[in-house]
């Protein structure tokens, strides 16, 4: 199968969709890709990732349920396998992540540089990591768009640090 990818709007701005044509292997911010894209003839992985951010965003779906394949390290990958295991509307911070993974929580920082380096934005969802002290902190889209998405998944997540 071929690859396919696939420009969509969202209320974070665009979104550029990518897969090997069985698996969903990309969800970038579209500023953020120096991609190609050619959507005249999108694969059924990326037309059907497009539905269910759409359903996302409208407040329809909790859980994406999609074939994916995200290309990384070993390491990284077990990362986003944590990441996918954090249920809607919680967050976890960065040593969470390391204490899950067995690893000490000193190696929280290779767990960011992991989530920082996610290439299916939302949908493995590194936005729901935050900081030790409960606090907003980096996310490769932007603190925005991170406070957007924790807001469309819990209301009541509030960061008195980045109040508008």
């Amino acid at each position: 199968m071929s690859a396919s990818t696939m420009l969509i709007s969202s209320p974070v701005g665009p979104l550029v969709l990518q897969s090997d044509g069985s698996s969903l292997t990309g969800a970038h911010f579209a500023e953020e890709t120096a991609l190609s894209v050619n959507d005249s003839f999108p694969d059924a992985v990326v037309v059907e990732a497009a539905h269910q951010l759409a359903a996302y965003f409208a407040g329809e779906l909790r859980d994406f349920d999609l074939p994916l394949a995200p290309s990384g390290t070993p390491f990284r990958q077990r990362v986003w396998a944590e990441l996918r295991a954090i249920p809607f509307g919680a967050t976890a911070s960065y040593g969470d992540i390391a204490a899950r993974l067995g690893i000490p929580v000193s190696a929280s920082r290779a767990v960011g540089l992991a989530n920082g380096a996610n290439p299916i934005a939302i949908i493995q969802p590194c936005h729901r990591v935050i900081g030790s002290s409960g606090t907003l902190v980096g996310y490769a889209g932007g603190l925005h768009r991170k406070r957007f998405l924790l807001g469309l998944e819990s209301p009541s997540v509030q960061d008195p640090l980045f109040d508008d």
